[in-house]
């Protein structure tokens, strides 16, 4: 057997040849730390250079045990305590200025240094899992990083970047570093957050109550959306919120007293990112429809007095600033999804204009402006195209919304000639032909008696 066989006898100092992966150097951290200041230093503020460096140094120096140190340096350019302070910060010689904290301001210049990252990280994969267990290490209390999301993370020259966003104790580092700092820290998450390298799960983070009562996160994400949106555009900053479930969630940034849209608004705009103040307002405007649907479907299902209704949305309007063009397609579709509607196309126009009828009143004091009219009618036009069984129901609808002045001539007219959406359009307009042709007829008798008079 291979595995029993004696050893053969070992001549006096022979030694074993170590295979060259497993020929690591035995450094402490502080060792570690000199020899990679010193590289960095050598190599200057060529960042090829630096590049390189990294690149042979890995073979040689125990990047796996020492991720955390390594990034530190390139980071911050020295060893930093939990807290976020340098540990060699009286001792030059053991710092480095070829980092990223003390590279330009300046968007290319970060940018740069991100191109060295991500060759080191490309190069010595191992440092991604490094950084996973790093991360789960320090934040065991943190939800916005779980195995997948980590992998995500994790596969940039920022992987430090992300250990500060997702870690409890973002505070202490932030405020361990200069304004310049934050905002160059700020900058590389915008820059990584905009390629696509970390997931926006991570801004979780700067809605901790310690950071928002400082003034951090606020500061810190307008500087992070401007780099961002210099490398992409404010659709990609919404896109991404959207997909993890922070687009309602912006105002959070601001202590409470002054978590309302016009501060955010205000404080936004001032900073150049209007786009985002008005991403904001849609996404409020949208959230509290929702919730007003919500209510309104419970009202109508409990068949609550058409005033009572009436008095609750005016009070919704007001309270949360909406106008009503906003308000009269929401009031639409709550009321059609009242009813369990017969599947028989020859009952369903009967039961929609009984039912609608008895909500017109509600519908007709949403309808005072000649934009909540037209938006109404297009309601109307898309539904009956959208349910097959309403196709002949359409002008029927609209002349009972007529005659209970909810829709007046104008808009009819107006919706005919050119404000009808694409749905059913031929069909529609076919439809209401006859009926137009009355209104139009009964408003030139009109006018010429008017002359007449």
């Amino acid at each position: 057997n291979f595995m029993n066989k004696n050893q053969k006898p070992v001549l006096t100092g022979q030694r074993f040849k170590t295979r060259k992966r497993d020929e690591k150097e035995k450094f402490e951290p502080t060792v570690f730390r000199d020899t990679i200041v010193q590289g960095l230093n050598e190599a200057g503020s060529d960042l090829e250079a630096i590049a390189k460096f990294l690149d042979s140094a890995g073979s040689r120096l125990d990047y796996r045990r020492y991720a955390d140190t390594l990034f530190d340096i390139l980071v911050a350019g020295s060893m930093l305590a939990p807290g976020g302070t340098r540990i060699d910060d009286n001792d030059k010689t053991k710092m480095t200025r070829h980092c990223v904290f003390f590279a330009e301001e300046d968007h290319d210049a970060i940018r740069n240094y991100a191109q060295v990252f991500n060759k080191l990280i490309r190069r010595y994969k191992y440092l991604e899992k490094a950084f996973e267990d790093e991360i789960k290490k320090l934040s065991p209390k943190s939800n916005s990083v779980d195995g997948q999301a980590a992998v995500c993370l994790l596969k940039s020259w920022l992987k430090y970047i992300c250990f500060f966003l997702s870690n409890p104790q973002l505070l202490l580092f932030l405020k361990a570093f200069s304004e310049t700092e934050q905002t160059k820290l700020a900058m590389l998450s915008g820059i990584l957050l905009a390629n696509g390298t970390l997931p926006a799960t991570i801004l979780t983070s700067l809605f901790t109550d310690n950071i928002v009562k400082e003034g951090i996160a606020a500061s810190f994400a307008v500087k992070l959306f401007k780099a961002w949106m210099a490398e992409k555009d404010a659709n990609s900053v919404t896109s991404a919120l959207r997909k993890a479930n922070l687009d309602k969630r912006l105002l959070e940034l601001f202590p409470a007293n002054r978590q309302n849209v016009d501060h955010f608004a205000k404080y936004f705009t001032e900073a150049g990112l209007k786009e985002l103040s008005d991403f904001l307002r849609v996404q409020q405007s949208l959230g509290t429809r929702k919730e007003l649907q919500k209510e309104l479907q419970e009202r109508l299902s409990q068949e609550c007095p058409i005033k009572e209704m009436v008095l609750y949305v005016k009070e919704e309007m007001k309270r949360n600033e909406l106008p009503e063009p906003a308000v009269i397609g929401l009031l639409w579709t709550c009321v059609m999804n009242a009813v369990e509607w017969n599947k028989k196309e020859e009952l369903v126009a009967e039961q929609a204009l009984k039912h609608l009828k008895q909500y017109a009143p509600l519908l007709a004091v949403f309808s005072t402006q000649g934009q909540s009219e037209l938006i109404l009618l297009q309601k109307v036009q898309e539904y009956c195209y959208d349910n097959i069984h309403f196709m002949k129901a359409f002008q029927k609808i609209v002349v009972l919304f007529y005659k209970a002045d909810v829709l007046s001539e104008e808009a009819i007219l107006k919706w005919y000639k050119e404000a009808h959406v694409a749905k059913g359009k031929s069909v529609f307009l076919d439809q209401m032909k006859k009926f137009v042709e009355w209104l139009q007829n009964a408003e030139e008798e009109s006018e010429s008696e008017g002359e007449e008079n």
